[in-house]
């Protein structure tokens, strides 16, 4: 047998992408959908990325391009971002690996556990109050660039061209590869738009950007039913009360210049509390997401139970890993129970009354 050459990263950037596919089917069964009529669940696994999230792919486009232009230079400039959390991690451990200091603005609202890997890996951190959501981050994150000397650059995620290009030039291939071509349904979650509108423009082709029509696949947008944004900017109707939600990485309470309205067939709006129950239902198959996958999941699903759906192959994304996420209130059962649990005896020749019990057994 012979060796190819060695498949070694030199850095951890090197490792972005590429991430595989699996399939969901069971989720369906576990749903009572009947997968008889041959559709068929996918989800593209972006928590496999280096940091864990889809944004990595964002945090490297967003540097590369802007450093192809001379717009910014390790060691001397330094990245100031608004974020909800995923693309600050990425910007993170890249300004790691590169040399930039590194502050990030977000809401209030954002998990200890991510705050904690931006502190861990380097990064500056300020909070903004909840009420104003990412557009109190970016007003903040304004205010400490004026106040940088010419040094601060914010790469500006909802508008940046790199963003929605990162995907036409690799998550969407990649899906059109790994499918062999077959899929018919994408559905993807807004954050700042840049998947769904990447991944669509590759398949769905854009003479803009010079990719050729390779399907008529159907784009469906998933946000949170509590701020149905872009649900109104398609012209439908808003469900129930708006306002906060509990999906972190989704619904940032504006429009992303990024995205592109038109290349959505479809918004599925999902509460919080579905979005919830359906990350845990993806836990217990064995597959540690966040909410925000939950939230895209079980738009994928009701999609799925459509009489429409026969036949078809559905891919949706999971954005992120479930690990930073265990603030959230879905967790507060297992956090409990985590925390009240109690050390049991230890059977002959131990002695337990060394170790705190009233007897030797116990």
């Amino acid at each position: 047998m012979s060796l190819n050459e060695p498949r070694i990263a030199s850095r951890p950037g090197d490792l972005i992408g590429n991430t595989p596919l699996i399939d969901l089917n069971k989720i369906l069964t576990d749903e009572g959908i009947d997968v008889s009529n041959g559709v068929r669940l996918v989800g593209k696994l972006e928590s496999l990325g280096p940091c864990s999230s889809v944004k990595d792919r964002l945090g490297l486009s967003m540097i590369n391009e802007a450093e192809k232009r001379g717009d910014i230079t390790p060691g001397k400039s330094v990245l100031v971002e608004p974020t909800s959390g995923n693309t600050g991690i990425a910007l993170a451990f890249l300004a790691r690996e590169r040399g930039y200091r590194c502050i990030l603005t977000m809401p209030e609202t954002m998990s200890v556990e991510r705050r904690m890997m931006l502190l861990a890996l380097g990064a500056e951190v300020v909070l903004t109050p909840k009420e104003t959501a990412v557009n109190g981050a970016i007003a903040k994150a304004n205010e400490i660039i004026d106040g940088l000397d010419g040094k601060g650059y914010m790469l500006n995620q909802f508008e940046n061209s790199a963003n929605a290009k990162i995907h036409r030039e690799t998550t969407g291939p990649e899906i059109w590869r790994d499918t062999a071509g077959l899929i018919d349904v994408l559905v993807s979650g807004v954050g700042t738009g840049g998947t769904l509108t990447g991944v669509s423009q590759f398949i769905k082709g854009s003479e803009e950007f010079g990719c050729t029509a390779k399907k008529a696949i159907r784009t469906i947008a998933v946000e949170p039913q509590e701020q149905m944004l872009i649900t109104a900017a398609k012209g439908g109707e808003k469900i129930g009360p708006q306002g906060p939600h509990k999906i972190q990485g989704m619904g940032a309470g504006l429009i992303p210049k990024v995205l592109d309205l038109d290349i959505v067939d479809e918004v599925i709006p999902i509460h919080s509390d579905e979005a919830s129950e359906m990350t845990i239902k993806l836990w217990m198959i064995g597959l540690p997401t966040g909410a925000s996958s939950g939230a895209i999941v079980a738009a994928a699903a009701n999609y799925c139970a459509r009489a429409e759906a026969a036949g078809k192959m559905v891919v949706c994304i999971i954005p992120s890993f479930g690990e930073r996420y265990f603030s959230h209130p879905m967790f507060n059962d297992i956090k409990t129970k985590a925390e009240t649990m109690t050390k049991s005896p230890l059977p002959e020749p131990f002695d337990n009354t060394k170790y705190g019990f009233a007897t030797a057994r116990g």
